[in-house]
């Protein structure tokens, strides 16, 4: 069992990580390796301490290096639930289970909206994870709704195991797919009765589906973590980073505004030490 897991590997999460690892606590780091798209996509950055005028690309391969010095290492796989087990959380990651003591969530603002019917369905034929539920959609027909360019992979292994995929792109620049996979408009609802049976598109059509993926960075708090407190889309903290939940914190954008580095910096190292001084406390119970 890990001291510690933190969800996203953007400036909040490394932040944190590099402090643990400090204090040596393992930890179990999940997210892109690539760190931030958000930092890398930054033009100029000019409100980082003691770095000066400095491009996204730049400080996210700053930080890239850092994780790497200190023997870092980012878990490239999506959670998709966290379970609250009494005295630990359990961790579901693409199939696997992990299990820590605390749970530190740095997410960032999830900006994609879930689609109407997404969270009603939910394990009745709506899934996150395209490696874990894909075979159990062999010879069927499904529907993808591809957030970053980074799932392209996903819907080609999709396409390989399904009859037909329709694909919703929420970028530009769509790669080539497999001939199997038609790309479609927005997805208004997903609907259907027991199970998912159908999803309706902006224009008004329905196009019948066994399943849907929806394939993202991070799934919205409320569906991660079941009885976390929300303000809106943020999650509710105090000045030590603790949610309502015991042994839960959360660092960075996903508190709310100021959508700032510095803040999100800030907010990880002091999550830390919360950390480590609720770890330090439990063992003294």
């Amino acid at each position: 069992m890990f001291d510690t897991a933190i969800i996203g590997t953007g400036p909040a999460g490394l932040s944190a990580a590099i402090t643990l690892k400090l204090h040596e606590k393992s930890v179990i780091w999940f997210g892109s390796p690539q760190m931030s798209l958000k930092v890398e996509k930054s033009e100029k950055i000019a409100n980082y301490p003691g770095v000066g005028l400095i491009s996204g690309a730049e400080l996210n391969k700053r930080f890239q290096d850092h994780a790497a010095e200190m023997g870092l290492e980012p878990v490239d796989k999506m959670v998709t639930a966290i379970m609250f087990m009494n005295d630990h959380y359990s961790i579901l990651a693409d199939n696997e289970l992990y299990e820590a003591k605390t749970v530190l969530l740095a997410t960032g603002v999830v900006s994609a909206k879930g689609v109407p019917g997404e969270t009603e369905y939910l394990g009745r034929g709506v899934s996150y994870c395209a490696t874990c539920d894909g075979f159990l959609y062999k010879g069927k027909k499904i529907a993808v709704i591809c957030g970053p360019q980074r799932y392209e992979h996903e819907v080609a292994y999709l396409a390989e195991l399904a009859e037909k995929v329709y694909c919703f792109a929420t970028y530009k620049d769509v790669g080539p797919l497999p001939e199997n996979v038609e790309m479609i408009g927005p997805v208004r609802e997903i609907t259907g009765g027991m199970k998912v049976a159908s999803i309706k598109l902006n224009d008004g059509s329905d196009l019948a589906v066994d399943g849907v993926f929806c394939l993202r960075n991070a799934v919205a708090p409320s569906t991660l973590l079941p009885g976390l407190e929300l303000n809106g889309p943020h999650i509710v903290v105090d000045r030590e980073q603790k949610t309502n939940l015991a042994g839960c914190f959360a660092a960075g954008d996903c508190t709310g505004r100021p959508y700032q580095l510095t803040k999100s910096v800030g907010e990880g190292n002091v999550a830390a030490h919360t950390i480590i001084d609720y770890l330090s406390e439990s063992q003294t119970k």
